[in-house]
Protein backbone atom coordinates (compact mmCIF):
# COMPACT_ATOMS: atom_id res chain seq x y z
CA UNK A 1 0.00 0.00 0.00
CA UNK A 2 2.86 2.40 0.80
CA UNK A 3 4.22 2.03 -2.73
CA UNK A 4 0.82 2.93 -4.15
CA UNK A 5 0.57 5.97 -1.85
CA UNK A 6 3.98 7.21 -2.94
CA UNK A 7 3.05 6.91 -6.60
CA UNK A 8 -0.23 8.74 -6.00
CA UNK A 9 1.70 11.46 -4.18
CA UNK A 10 3.81 12.06 -7.28
CA UNK A 11 0.74 12.31 -9.52
CA UNK A 12 -1.09 14.56 -7.07
CA UNK A 13 1.88 16.88 -6.58
CA UNK A 14 2.25 17.29 -10.32
CA UNK A 15 -1.41 18.22 -10.73
CA UNK A 16 -1.37 20.75 -7.88
CA UNK A 17 1.92 22.36 -8.92
CA UNK A 18 0.81 22.77 -12.52
CA UNK A 19 -2.16 24.77 -11.22
CA UNK A 20 0.03 27.28 -9.36
CA UNK A 21 1.70 30.41 -10.80
CA UNK A 22 4.65 29.33 -12.88
CA UNK A 23 3.43 25.74 -13.09
CA UNK A 24 6.65 24.20 -11.73
CA UNK A 25 8.26 23.70 -8.33
CA UNK A 26 11.68 25.06 -7.48
CA UNK A 27 12.80 22.32 -5.09
CA UNK A 28 11.96 19.52 -2.68
CA UNK A 29 12.33 19.64 1.12
CA UNK A 30 12.81 16.35 2.99
CA UNK A 31 12.64 16.39 6.79
CA UNK A 32 14.33 13.06 7.42
CA UNK A 33 13.68 9.31 7.56
CA UNK A 34 14.51 8.90 3.90
CA UNK A 35 15.59 5.34 4.67
CA UNK A 36 14.34 2.86 7.25
CA UNK A 37 17.66 1.58 8.61
CA UNK A 38 20.23 3.83 6.92
CA UNK A 39 21.59 1.34 4.35
CA UNK A 40 22.52 2.13 0.77
CA UNK A 41 19.89 0.01 -1.01
CA UNK A 42 17.17 2.09 0.65
CA UNK A 43 18.77 5.31 -0.61
CA UNK A 44 18.99 3.91 -4.12
CA UNK A 45 15.22 3.37 -4.00
CA UNK A 46 14.69 6.84 -2.51
CA UNK A 47 16.77 8.40 -5.28
CA UNK A 48 14.63 6.80 -7.98
CA UNK A 49 11.46 8.04 -6.27
CA UNK A 50 12.83 11.57 -5.83
CA UNK A 51 13.80 11.64 -9.52
CA UNK A 52 10.24 10.68 -10.48
CA UNK A 53 8.79 13.31 -8.17
CA UNK A 54 11.11 16.02 -9.50
CA UNK A 55 10.25 15.17 -13.09
CA UNK A 56 6.51 15.39 -12.39
CA UNK A 57 6.71 18.80 -10.67
CA UNK A 58 9.16 20.28 -13.19
CA UNK A 59 12.05 20.52 -10.74
CA UNK A 60 15.74 19.72 -11.44
CA UNK A 61 16.49 16.34 -9.85
CA UNK A 62 19.43 17.73 -7.86
CA UNK A 63 17.48 20.53 -6.17
CA UNK A 64 16.64 18.75 -2.92
CA UNK A 65 17.29 20.00 0.61
CA UNK A 66 17.34 17.21 3.21
CA UNK A 67 18.19 16.47 6.82
CA UNK A 68 18.65 13.05 8.46
CA UNK A 69 16.11 11.39 10.74
CA UNK A 70 16.51 8.64 13.29
CA UNK A 71 15.95 6.04 10.54
CA UNK A 72 18.81 7.48 8.47
CA UNK A 73 21.52 6.06 10.71
CA UNK A 74 22.79 2.49 10.48
CA UNK A 75 22.76 1.17 14.05
CA UNK A 76 24.90 -1.79 12.98
CA UNK A 77 27.80 0.66 12.56
CA UNK A 78 27.71 1.74 16.22
CA UNK A 79 30.82 0.36 17.90
CA UNK A 80 31.16 -0.51 21.59
CA UNK A 81 33.15 2.68 22.02
CA UNK A 82 30.48 4.63 20.19
CA UNK A 83 27.79 3.30 22.54
CA UNK A 84 29.87 4.40 25.51
CA UNK A 85 30.17 7.87 24.01
CA UNK A 86 26.39 8.08 23.60
CA UNK A 87 25.85 6.88 27.19
CA UNK A 88 28.38 9.44 28.42
CA UNK A 89 26.54 12.32 26.72
CA UNK A 90 23.08 11.10 27.73
CA UNK A 91 24.13 10.81 31.37
CA UNK A 92 25.63 14.27 31.24
CA UNK A 93 24.67 17.41 29.38
CA UNK A 94 26.05 20.27 27.33
CA UNK A 95 29.62 19.97 28.59
CA UNK A 96 29.79 16.25 27.85
CA UNK A 97 28.21 16.79 24.43
CA UNK A 98 30.79 19.39 23.48
CA UNK A 99 33.67 17.32 24.83
CA UNK A 100 32.72 14.39 22.57
CA UNK A 101 31.79 16.32 19.43
CA UNK A 102 34.75 18.65 19.89
CA UNK A 103 37.08 15.66 19.46
CA UNK A 104 37.66 14.62 15.85
CA UNK A 105 38.10 10.91 16.67
CA UNK A 106 34.96 10.69 18.82
CA UNK A 107 33.00 12.66 16.26
CA UNK A 108 34.05 10.30 13.47
CA UNK A 109 32.99 7.32 15.58
CA UNK A 110 29.43 8.62 15.95
CA UNK A 111 29.12 10.00 12.41
CA UNK A 112 30.10 6.57 11.04
CA UNK A 113 26.45 5.54 11.51
CA UNK A 114 25.42 8.14 8.90
CA UNK A 115 27.92 6.93 6.27
CA UNK A 116 25.38 5.85 3.63
CA UNK A 117 23.08 8.80 4.33
CA UNK A 118 26.01 11.18 3.95
CA UNK A 119 27.04 9.69 0.60
CA UNK A 120 23.45 10.11 -0.60
CA UNK A 121 22.94 13.61 0.77
CA UNK A 122 26.31 14.99 -0.32
CA UNK A 123 25.29 14.34 -3.91
CA UNK A 124 22.49 16.86 -3.36
CA UNK A 125 24.96 19.35 -1.79
CA UNK A 126 23.40 18.51 1.59
CA UNK A 127 26.25 16.60 3.21
CA UNK A 128 26.59 16.57 6.98
CA UNK A 129 28.95 19.11 8.48
CA UNK A 130 32.21 17.33 9.31
CA UNK A 131 32.38 19.07 12.70
CA UNK A 132 28.75 18.23 13.57
CA UNK A 133 27.72 21.86 13.24
CA UNK A 134 24.83 23.35 11.29
CA UNK A 135 25.09 23.30 7.50
CA UNK A 136 23.96 26.02 5.12
CA UNK A 137 24.95 26.51 1.50
CA UNK A 138 21.83 27.52 -0.37
CA UNK A 139 19.95 30.77 -0.77
CA UNK A 140 17.01 31.40 -3.06
CA UNK A 141 16.08 34.86 -4.28
CA UNK A 142 12.36 35.60 -3.99
CA UNK A 143 12.58 39.15 -5.31
CA UNK A 144 15.38 41.66 -5.88
CA UNK A 145 17.39 41.76 -2.65
CA UNK A 146 15.01 39.40 -0.78
CA UNK A 147 16.34 35.92 -0.03
CA UNK A 148 15.57 32.86 2.04
CA UNK A 149 18.51 30.81 3.28
CA UNK A 150 18.11 27.13 4.18
CA UNK A 151 19.85 25.99 7.36
CA UNK A 152 20.10 22.25 8.04
CA UNK A 153 20.45 20.65 11.48
CA UNK A 154 21.03 17.02 12.52
CA UNK A 155 18.85 16.15 15.52
CA UNK A 156 19.61 12.42 15.26
CA UNK A 157 23.24 12.46 16.41
CA UNK A 158 22.38 10.80 19.74
CA UNK A 159 19.62 8.48 18.52
CA UNK A 160 19.61 4.83 19.55
CA UNK A 161 15.98 3.96 18.77
CA UNK A 162 14.61 4.03 22.32
CA UNK A 163 14.28 7.79 22.84
CA UNK A 164 10.97 9.32 23.96
CA UNK A 165 9.75 12.89 23.94
CA UNK A 166 8.21 12.65 27.43
CA UNK A 167 11.68 12.16 28.92
CA UNK A 168 14.03 13.82 26.43
CA UNK A 169 17.49 12.33 25.96
CA UNK A 170 18.45 13.91 22.66
CA UNK A 171 20.46 17.11 22.40
CA UNK A 172 20.88 19.56 19.57
CA UNK A 173 24.14 20.94 20.94
CA UNK A 174 25.28 24.55 20.97
CA UNK A 175 27.62 23.95 18.03
CA UNK A 176 24.50 23.30 15.94
CA UNK A 177 21.82 25.63 17.25
CA UNK A 178 23.99 28.75 17.18
CA UNK A 179 22.84 29.39 13.63
CA UNK A 180 23.95 32.61 11.89
CA UNK A 181 21.70 35.65 12.00
CA UNK A 182 20.15 36.57 8.69
CA UNK A 183 21.75 39.46 6.89
CA UNK A 184 19.83 42.44 5.57
CA UNK A 185 17.33 41.07 3.04
CA UNK A 186 17.82 37.45 4.13
CA UNK A 187 15.58 35.27 6.34
CA UNK A 188 16.48 31.78 7.61
CA UNK A 189 14.42 28.65 6.94
CA UNK A 190 15.57 25.89 9.34
CA UNK A 191 15.10 22.19 8.53
CA UNK A 192 15.45 19.52 11.23
CA UNK A 193 13.91 16.13 11.90
CA UNK A 194 12.83 16.20 15.57
CA UNK A 195 10.59 18.91 17.01
CA UNK A 196 12.07 20.95 19.86
CA UNK A 197 10.30 19.03 22.62
CA UNK A 198 12.57 16.03 21.94
CA UNK A 199 15.74 17.77 23.18
CA UNK A 200 17.19 18.16 26.66
CA UNK A 201 18.58 21.50 25.54
CA UNK A 202 15.26 22.59 23.99
CA UNK A 203 15.17 25.86 25.94
CA UNK A 204 18.58 26.99 24.72
CA UNK A 205 17.92 25.80 21.16
CA UNK A 206 14.54 27.52 21.01
CA UNK A 207 16.03 30.85 22.06
CA UNK A 208 18.36 30.78 19.03
CA UNK A 209 15.63 29.56 16.69
CA UNK A 210 13.25 32.32 17.80
CA UNK A 211 15.96 34.96 17.46
CA UNK A 212 17.38 33.92 14.10
CA UNK A 213 14.85 31.90 12.08
CA UNK A 214 11.67 32.88 10.30
CA UNK A 215 10.42 29.33 9.56
CA UNK A 216 11.27 26.15 11.51
CA UNK A 217 10.26 22.96 9.67
CA UNK A 218 10.32 19.57 11.43
CA UNK A 219 9.43 15.97 10.65
CA UNK A 220 9.28 12.83 12.84
CA UNK A 221 5.84 13.40 14.36
CA UNK A 222 3.19 12.33 11.88
CA UNK A 223 0.38 14.78 12.62
CA UNK A 224 0.95 18.05 10.68
CA UNK A 225 0.42 21.32 12.51
CA UNK A 226 1.46 24.95 12.28
CA UNK A 227 1.93 27.62 14.92
CA UNK A 228 2.88 31.27 14.52
CA UNK A 229 5.05 32.52 17.37
CA UNK A 230 4.98 36.33 17.67
CA UNK A 231 8.58 36.72 18.83
CA UNK A 232 8.37 40.50 19.15
CA UNK A 233 6.75 43.42 17.36
CA UNK A 234 7.41 42.99 13.63
CA UNK A 235 9.04 39.57 14.03
CA UNK A 236 7.26 36.21 13.71
CA UNK A 237 8.39 32.58 13.69
CA UNK A 238 6.44 29.87 11.87
CA UNK A 239 6.74 26.47 13.59
CA UNK A 240 5.72 23.88 10.97
CA UNK A 241 5.40 20.16 11.69
CA UNK A 242 5.38 18.75 8.18
CA UNK A 243 3.81 15.32 8.78
CA UNK A 244 4.91 12.15 6.97
CA UNK A 245 4.41 10.72 3.50
CA UNK A 246 4.76 7.15 4.76
CA UNK A 247 3.86 6.92 8.45
CA UNK A 248 3.99 3.78 10.56
CA UNK A 249 0.22 3.35 10.45
CA UNK A 250 -2.72 5.10 8.85
CA UNK A 251 -5.89 6.15 10.64
CA UNK A 252 -7.71 9.38 11.39
CA UNK A 253 -4.64 10.77 13.22
CA UNK A 254 -1.67 9.10 11.56
CA UNK A 255 -2.41 9.55 7.90
CA UNK A 256 -0.29 10.00 4.81
CA UNK A 257 0.42 13.70 4.32
CA UNK A 258 2.70 16.03 2.40
CA UNK A 259 2.71 19.75 1.68
CA UNK A 260 3.32 22.11 -1.20
CA UNK A 261 4.71 25.39 0.12
CA UNK A 262 4.92 28.76 -1.61
CA UNK A 263 7.49 31.24 -0.30
CA UNK A 264 6.94 34.79 -1.49
CA UNK A 265 7.68 38.40 -0.63
CA UNK A 266 4.98 40.90 0.34
CA UNK A 267 6.29 44.24 -0.90
CA UNK A 268 3.80 46.37 1.05
CA UNK A 269 4.48 44.69 4.39
CA UNK A 270 8.16 43.90 3.66
CA UNK A 271 7.39 40.41 4.90
CA UNK A 272 7.96 36.77 4.07
CA UNK A 273 4.72 35.14 2.94
CA UNK A 274 4.26 31.39 3.37
CA UNK A 275 1.28 29.83 1.63
CA UNK A 276 0.56 26.22 2.57
CA UNK A 277 -1.13 23.66 0.35
CA UNK A 278 -1.48 20.69 2.73
CA UNK A 279 -2.43 17.38 1.16
CA UNK A 280 -3.80 14.32 2.97
CA UNK A 281 -4.66 10.78 1.93
CA UNK A 282 -8.35 9.89 1.59
CA UNK A 283 -8.36 6.24 2.77
CA UNK A 284 -11.75 5.52 1.19
CA UNK A 285 -11.11 7.05 -2.22
CA UNK A 286 -7.40 6.09 -2.21
CA UNK A 287 -6.13 9.49 -3.31
CA UNK A 288 -4.64 12.69 -1.96
CA UNK A 289 -6.93 15.67 -1.39
CA UNK A 290 -6.70 19.16 0.04
CA UNK A 291 -6.41 18.98 3.82
CA UNK A 292 -8.73 21.60 5.29
CA UNK A 293 -8.17 20.52 8.90
CA UNK A 294 -4.48 21.26 9.31
CA UNK A 295 -1.88 23.89 8.46
CA UNK A 296 -4.20 26.79 7.90
CA UNK A 297 -7.14 24.97 6.36
CA UNK A 298 -9.21 27.37 4.26
CA UNK A 299 -6.84 30.27 5.13
CA UNK A 300 -3.39 28.89 4.41
CA UNK A 301 -1.56 32.20 3.76
CA UNK A 302 0.73 33.45 6.54
CA UNK A 303 2.41 36.85 6.47
CA UNK A 304 5.40 36.72 8.80
CA UNK A 305 6.96 39.78 10.37
CA UNK A 306 10.42 39.78 8.76
CA UNK A 307 12.88 42.22 10.32
CA UNK A 308 15.72 41.30 7.95
CA UNK A 309 13.60 42.19 4.94
CA UNK A 310 12.79 45.55 6.53
CA UNK A 311 16.50 46.23 7.00
CA UNK A 312 16.95 46.17 3.22
CA UNK A 313 16.26 49.14 0.95
CA UNK A 314 13.19 48.83 -1.30
CA UNK A 315 13.97 47.59 -4.82
CA UNK A 316 14.60 50.43 -7.22
CA UNK A 317 11.73 51.40 -9.49
CA UNK A 318 12.29 50.85 -13.23
CA UNK A 319 14.05 53.81 -14.82
CA UNK A 320 12.62 55.55 -17.88
CA UNK A 321 14.47 55.97 -21.13
CA UNK A 322 15.60 59.48 -22.02
CA UNK A 323 12.62 61.61 -22.97
CA UNK A 324 10.05 59.23 -21.45
CA UNK A 325 7.98 60.02 -18.35
CA UNK A 326 8.98 58.15 -15.16
CA UNK A 327 7.51 54.66 -14.90
CA UNK A 328 5.95 53.33 -11.73
CA UNK A 329 7.29 50.13 -10.18
CA UNK A 330 5.23 47.17 -11.25
CA UNK A 331 3.91 44.86 -8.54
CA UNK A 332 5.53 41.45 -8.41
CA UNK A 333 2.96 38.82 -9.36
CA UNK A 334 5.27 35.83 -9.01
CA UNK A 335 8.46 35.53 -6.97
CA UNK A 336 11.71 35.78 -8.84
CA UNK A 337 13.21 32.47 -7.75
CA UNK A 338 16.74 31.50 -8.66
CA UNK A 339 19.62 29.73 -6.98
CA UNK A 340 22.42 32.10 -6.01
CA UNK A 341 25.80 31.48 -4.42
CA UNK A 342 25.99 32.00 -0.68
CA UNK A 343 28.95 33.90 0.70
CA UNK A 344 31.40 31.43 2.20
CA UNK A 345 31.82 31.81 5.95
CA UNK A 346 34.08 30.04 8.38
CA UNK A 347 31.26 28.19 10.06
CA UNK A 348 29.36 27.16 6.92
CA UNK A 349 29.82 24.52 4.27
CA UNK A 350 31.19 25.89 1.02
CA UNK A 351 28.71 25.88 -1.79
CA UNK A 352 29.49 23.90 -4.94
CA UNK A 353 31.03 25.95 -7.75
CA UNK A 354 28.33 27.80 -9.63
CA UNK A 355 28.95 26.17 -12.98
CA UNK A 356 26.18 24.99 -15.25
CA UNK A 357 25.87 21.23 -14.95
CA UNK A 358 27.99 20.96 -11.79
CA UNK A 359 25.09 20.19 -9.46
CA UNK A 360 23.79 17.36 -11.62
CA UNK A 361 27.31 15.96 -12.06
CA UNK A 362 27.83 16.06 -8.30
CA UNK A 363 24.63 14.09 -7.75
CA UNK A 364 25.64 11.45 -10.30
CA UNK A 365 29.21 11.30 -8.92
CA UNK A 366 28.10 10.33 -5.42
CA UNK A 367 24.74 8.66 -6.01
CA UNK A 368 25.42 6.66 -9.19
CA UNK A 369 29.07 5.63 -8.75
CA UNK A 370 30.66 3.23 -6.29
CA UNK A 371 33.73 4.23 -4.32
CA UNK A 372 36.24 2.58 -6.68
CA UNK A 373 34.73 4.42 -9.66
CA UNK A 374 34.89 7.76 -7.89
CA UNK A 375 38.49 7.10 -6.92
CA UNK A 376 39.33 6.23 -10.54
CA UNK A 377 37.96 9.61 -11.73
CA UNK A 378 39.91 11.54 -9.10
CA UNK A 379 43.16 9.75 -9.95
CA UNK A 380 42.85 9.79 -13.74
CA UNK A 381 41.96 13.51 -13.74
CA UNK A 382 44.94 14.28 -11.46
CA UNK A 383 42.89 15.46 -8.50
CA UNK A 384 44.51 12.78 -6.32
CA UNK A 385 47.94 11.17 -6.52
CA UNK A 386 47.74 7.47 -7.36
CA UNK A 387 50.03 6.64 -4.42
CA UNK A 388 48.36 9.01 -1.96
CA UNK A 389 48.03 7.62 1.56
CA UNK A 390 45.52 10.27 2.64
CA UNK A 391 42.28 8.81 4.02
CA UNK A 392 39.64 9.32 1.32
CA UNK A 393 36.60 10.56 3.19
CA UNK A 394 33.44 11.69 1.44
CA UNK A 395 34.25 15.23 2.54
CA UNK A 396 37.63 15.01 0.80
CA UNK A 397 36.00 13.54 -2.32
CA UNK A 398 33.65 16.52 -2.39
CA UNK A 399 36.49 19.00 -2.08
CA UNK A 400 38.41 17.26 -4.89
CA UNK A 401 35.29 17.25 -7.08
CA UNK A 402 34.92 21.00 -6.49
CA UNK A 403 38.60 21.49 -7.36
CA UNK A 404 38.12 19.74 -10.69
CA UNK A 405 35.17 21.99 -11.48
CA UNK A 406 37.19 25.09 -10.64
CA UNK A 407 39.95 23.80 -12.92
CA UNK A 408 37.48 23.67 -15.83
CA UNK A 409 37.37 19.85 -15.87
CA UNK A 410 33.60 19.42 -15.45
CA UNK A 411 33.20 18.07 -19.00
CA UNK A 412 35.91 15.49 -18.30
CA UNK A 413 34.21 14.44 -15.05
CA UNK A 414 30.85 14.06 -16.80
CA UNK A 415 32.37 12.07 -19.65
CA UNK A 416 34.06 9.69 -17.20
CA UNK A 417 30.84 9.22 -15.23
CA UNK A 418 29.04 8.26 -18.43
CA UNK A 419 31.86 5.92 -19.47
CA UNK A 420 32.15 4.14 -16.11
CA UNK A 421 28.40 3.57 -15.86
CA UNK A 422 28.34 2.23 -19.45
CA UNK A 423 31.26 -0.10 -18.68
CA UNK A 424 29.51 -1.38 -15.57
CA UNK A 425 26.26 -1.98 -17.47
CA UNK A 426 28.10 -3.85 -20.22
CA UNK A 427 29.74 -6.06 -17.61
CA UNK A 428 26.39 -6.83 -16.00
CA UNK A 429 24.91 -7.77 -19.39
Amino acid sequence: MHDDVKQQLIADAGEVVRGLPGGVAQGVLVTGDIAYSGVWAQYEAAGRWLDSLAAEIGCPIHRVQMVPGNHDLDRNKLSVGGQQLLDYIRAGGADEYEKVFGDATDRTTLLKRFEDYDRFSIGYSCGLDEEAKFATNLRIELAPGRFIRFVRLNSSLLCTGAEKDDSPELMMGARQFTIPPGKAGEENIVLVHHPLNWYKDAKEAKEYIRARARVFITGHEHNPRVEIDPVEDGCDLMMLAAGAAVPFKSNEVYTFTYNIIEFDWDAAAEALVVTMHPRAWNPKMKRFEADEKRLGGAKPRFVLGSPNFKRCAPPAAPTAEAGEPPRAAQPTVEPVVELVPTEEAEETNAMAPITEGAELALLRFFRDLVESERLRILVELDALEADSDERLTQGLERRLFDWLVRQGRLADVTAMIDRLIAERNEGED
